[in-house]
């Protein structure tokens, strides 16, 4: 599998990036090394999580998933050929948030010892915290990259202007820049990113790997009418945002292409994020090792100029 380089970080990553916010969630232990295991035997290389996750399910605390991340790292010794990526600064209590250098220089020791790690690949900025200054976190990344802990570091949910802010910060302080960015990107997530993220990405080498690229389950083509979202936990956040005209006009182009060329509309929808000029990888969660299958058949799919035409006009 070729891989793609991430941004300016030295970190080489395969065109998918497994998504573990659901370890812990809706994916046990046992269930979350099935889809450890397939995924890496398959050619993926990287996997996000966060302190955060899954701090939303009653009675978790924030780390469930970096747990069972680690338990599965230590047991299957495969460290070495593994980007992990994590973020901090989503709140997982009320004195725990936000992105202040004490804060971070804490809560980053928490993520090593559930990873069973020394270091960090990939230490992201969760979202923004607008009550510390742009530099303030990269000064609390600067240690920790001297000190072996973290080898690069990224954004996520970060506005265009904050990031250049923080870019700038970087450039006039010497300090470590953001080197990926990890939005809200998918064939019907697509504005926003586009317009005003994108150009920043692209004028300063920033790569990019954007989260929910099955729009939470949506793309896969499962959640097609009212009664097909009691189909999993996430049915209603789901039909709430995506099951309208233009979610249907895009499942109609993706059911349409993916007849074509043999495939299923989620390797399809994940294919044209891997084809868009600027995109790193897509990233994306599995639940089971045949799931994990159907995702990493995307990275072998190519689409035609006309399968990403239609889809651009399907999804505009």
């Amino acid at each position: 599998m070729q891989q793609r380089e991430l941004g300016h970080s030295g970190l080489s990553i395969a065109p998918l990036v497994l998504g573990a916010n659901v370890f812990g969630w809706t994916a046990d232990e046992a269930t979350s090394f099935r889809v450890l295991d397939a995924f890496v035997d398959g050619g993926g290389n990287a996997i996000d999580t966060a302190h955060g996750y899954s701090v939303w399910v009653p009675g978790h605390t924030g780390g469930e998933s970096e747990t069972i991340i680690g338990n599965w790292l230590k047991k299957r010794g495969r460290r070495d050929d593994i980007v992990i990526a994590t973020k901090v600064g989503w709140e997982v209590a009320p004195d725990q948030k936000g992105l202040s250098k004490d804060y971070i220089l804490r809560t980053v020791e928490g993520s090593l010892k559930r990873l069973q790690t020394d270091y960090i690949d990939l230490y992201q900025s969760h979202k923004d915290d607008p009550t510390v200054p742009v530099s303030e976190p990269l000064e609390a990344y600067a240690q920790l990259i001297k000190e072996g802990k973290v080898r690069a570091i990224g954004a996520s949910n970060f506005s265009a202007e904050r990031l250049t802010e923080a870019l700038q910060a970087s450039e006039q302080h010497g300090l470590p820049r953001y080197e990926s960015l990890q939005p809200l990107y998918n064939l019907y997530d697509r504005a926003d990113f586009e317009t005003h993220l994108l150009p920043v990405c692209q004028q300063h080498g920033i790569g990019v790997i954007p989260y929910y690229g099955l729009a939470a389950g949506f793309l896969t083509g499962k959640y097609r009418s009212e009664a097909d979202l009691q189909k999993s936990a996430r049915g209603g956040g789901v039909g709430a945002k995506y099951l309208n005209e233009h979610g249907l006009r895009i499942l109609s182009a993706l059911d349409e292409i993916s007849g074509r060329l043999g495939a299923t509309p989620a390797q399809v929808a994940l294919a044209w994020i891997m084809a868009q000029p600027g995109l790193t990888a897509p990233i994306a969660s599995a639940t089971s090792s045949e799931q994990v299958q159907d995702l990493l058949n995307s990275m072998h799919l190519e689409l035609s100029g006309q399968d990403l035409r239609q889809l651009n006009q399907a999804s505009a």
